[in-house]
This record gives structure tokens, C-alpha cells and sequence, in this order.
């Protein structure tokens, strides 16, 4: 398989005033590059929902990545636009993928549910909402590196029938 052509984002008012260093970008962009991804960009917004929408679409759309995981925002506080941004510019949502991010958290953290991430298709892009913090951001990888190569291959076009274990091989 093609590496992924991945775009991270950071949402954080503090992190693009140049107030406060992010971790979590960059640490995405680790993540994806040890999965073998080819990462094209890592950028930072403010939590300011056109911007990010902006952002999201610009990546999908101009770019033309299969992957864009965005870090931030994703809390209850009144800032925190990412998923209402996410929602804005997708065209199909993928509920399974964050259920299972905010069921994994939750075995490491009660305050996983917090998260309203959610993800979701524009074209051939896949959108994927994760918290802040590097300590999510390393989870929420763990819990997604099985599953992204699938998901790319079906955006493709590629691996897009179900068979059962016994189907594939006999």
C-alpha cells in the first residue's frame, strides 16, 4: 500500500499567539511518520471555527490528503470548536472510530468522555478529532494504528468488501 498522505492540526489559541509550545502536533506527526505515513503539513489554528473549517477543507480539498488528525478543542469549554468546525466541512460521519477513542480513554482516564471528538469523510479525506494533550494524542494513535490502513484502503477504493476470516483464506 501507498504511505497515507496525512495533515495534522493543532487548535489552540494559546499555541498560534506563540504563548505556549505544541507538543501534540508534532507528536502527531511522529505518530503518523512511525505508522509509515507520509505527513504533509503540520499546522496550528485558533479555536476559532471558520479558521478551522478553513483549515480542514483546505487539507482535503487542496492538498488532497486521505488523512488529517487534528488535536485540540475537542472539550466542553466555550472555545472548544473543533468537532462543530469537523461536522461543518464532512460529508459522511465514521461514529465507530471515536466511540472506540472515548471507550479506550476511558480505560485511562474517567474524563475520556469529555471528549465531543467525532470523525468523518469530505471526498476521499478522513477527519479524526482527538484532545489536547500528548497523553491522548499517544493513545488515541495506539487505538488508531490498527484500524487507519483499513480505513485509507476502503477511501481508495481498495478493500471495500467484508469478508469473514474463514472467507479470505480458503
Amino acid at each position: 500500500m501507498d504511505a497515507i498522505r496525512a495533515g495534522v492540526v493543532t487548535v489552540s489559541d494559546q499555541g498560534y499567539a506563540g504563548q505556549r509550545e505544541d507538543v501534540s502536533g508534532p507528536l502527531l506527526v511522529r505518530l503518523l511518520d512511525q505508522m509509515g505515513a507520509s505527513v504533509a503539513g503540520c499546522t496550528i489554528v485558533p479555536d476559532e471555527q471558520a479558521m478551522i473549517e478553513r483549515e480542514l477543507v483546505r487539507l482535503a480539498d487542496e492538498d488532497y490528503v486521505e488523512l488529517v488528525v487534528t488535536t485540540g478543542g475537542t472539550g466542553p469549554a466555550p472555545r472548544d470548536v473543533t468537532p462543530e468546525a469537523t461536522l461543518a466541512v464532512i460529508e459522511r460521519q465514521m461514529p465507530g472510530l471515536v466511540e472506540l477513542l472515548r471507550s479506550q480513554g476511558y480505560a485511562n482516564t474517567p474524563l475520556a468522555v469529555l471528549s465531543r471528538g467525532v470523525a468523518g469523510i469530505r471526498g476521499r479525506t478522513l477527519i479524526i478529532n482527538l484532545p489536547g494533550s500528548p497523553k491522548a494524542v499517544r493513545e488515541g494513535m495506539d487505538t488508531l494504528r490498527p484500524i487507519l490502513p483499513h480505513a485509507i484502503r476502503m477511501l481508495r477504493g481498495a478493500d471495500t468488501e467484508h469478508r469473514t476470516e474463514e472467507e479470505s483464506h480458503g
